[in-house]
């Protein structure tokens, strides 16, 4: 089995750690690199993995996830071209993973020894659960067999998807941002059944499991055989449960007039120009 180090023990880190070790991967197969004594003994103690510094971790690791914060990276990434560089001679191939939103694979594909494969990674919070999503773009020196290895690791927390590194800032501001919209929906659609005459505690169980269930038909229908135009699916289950001048309608009708679409629409844009502004530059 690949050992694999994740250098940073943040919420990203933690999150992929947890569901990693979910999925059945073993402790032993994890190496966790975190400069905050604090924070190394928390994830020393809640999960019973070793805790270590960059270098010894990146010396022993196949894979190398970066789940640092931007501010970090700089000097994170000297710190494992350094390890990398040291480490050559043992034959090991190791393969660099960043998870960090809004920083190229060129930037460290420029800092690390030549021809270190890159891979970036946006996966999102619910992998802790084993129900995230990933989506992976290859650097200038990755190759396939790699990117079947990384979208192996990733797959033991969810579901894997390609796509072009043009498109990640994108998918950072969708998938990525996205538990926290749909959070605070269900806040929002909680806190409605509450003034509308429902205990906190019942309206919480409706619309989480109504979430969840609408949810379920959804992936149902876009994995039905010959499903070809998945980008309507949504519109066709909001038609197939809005009856003409019913209940649903009225509702619909007062989140079109308060603008819903135009707020998500704004949101993912803002969310995605954030991401670039996150990103340096190898220069």
């Amino acid at each position: 089995m690949s050992r694999i180090a994740i250098i940073g023990g943040g919420n990203i880190g933690e999150a992929l750690l947890s569901g990693l070790l979910r999925a059945g991967r073993q402790v032993e197969d994890i190496v966790v690199a975190e400069r905050v004594p604090s924070r190394a003994r928390y994830l020393a103690e809640t999960h019973s993995v070793l805790v270590t510094s960059v270098s010894d971790a990146v010396e022993n690791a196949n894979f190398v996830i970066v789940a640092v914060k931007p501010s970090d990276v700089e000097s994170v990434t000297d710190e494992i071209a350094e390890a990398v560089g040291r480490a050559e001679a043992d034959g090991v191939e190791r393969v660099l993973v960043t998870v960090v939103a809004g920083i190229s694979t060129a930037y460290f594909e420029a800092k690390l020894p030549a021809g270190v494969p890159v891979f970036r990674v946006m996966p999102n919070a619910p992998m802790v659960v084993g129900a995230g999503v990933s989506a992976i773009a290859k650097g200038r020196f990755a190759t396939q067999e790699q990117l079947k290895e990384v979208s192996a690791v990733f797959d033991a927390v969810g579901s894997v998807l390609a796509v072009p590194e043009s498109q990640l800032d994108a998918v950072t501001a969708v998938s990525g941002s996205g538990p926290a919209y749909f959070f605070l929906m269900v806040e929002a659609l909680v806190d409605a059944g509450v003034a509308a005459g429902l205990s906190r505690a019942v309206a919480t169980d409706l619309v989480v499991q109504t979430m969840a269930g609408s949810a379920a038909m959804l992936l149902e229908r876009m994995e039905e055989p010959g499903s070809n135009e998945l980008d309507t699916t949504p519109a066709q289950l909001r038609a197939a449960v809005t009856s003409p001048a019913g209940t649903t309608a009225s509702g619909l009708s007062e989140l079109e007039r308060g603008g819903l679409r135009a707020a998500v629409s704004a949101a993912v844009a803002a969310a995605k120009n954030r991401a670039g502004q996150l990103g340096i530059t190898s220069e």
